[in-house]
């Protein structure tokens, strides 16, 4: 899979270096993926959630942290859409972010 982008999880554990170990093993796995269908994802991660229109909720780090990225199956891309504390993501709408 293509992550679009690395970026916004390196300036997540700049500022929450706990997290960097386990973003980086989660940013490596799914560059070397074949996700073609929902299937796929929940095979990788039974722990994740779909929430619509593409999205998927990734606990990080035992759930303290939250990832959501939206999966473009047919162009297997990945869109990193938000990356936070638990807190944070209670806040946000996962369904629009």
């Amino acid at each position: 899979m293509v992550v679009i982008s690395q970026k916004p999880l390196r300036e997540f554990w700049e500022q929450h270096p706990d997290a960097k170990e386990a973003l980086s093993a989660w940013y490596a796995f799914v560059q070397e993926s074949d996700w073609a269908r929902h299937a796929d994802v929940i095979r990788d991660y039974n722990t994740a959630d779909y929430t619509r229109d593409g999205r998927y909720v990734f606990n990080i780090r035992g759930n303290r942290y939250r990832l959501v990225a939206r999966v473009h199956f047919a162009t297997r891309t990945v869109f990193i859409r938000f990356v936070g504390t638990h807190q944070q993501y209670d806040r946000i709408n996962a369904d629009t972010i």
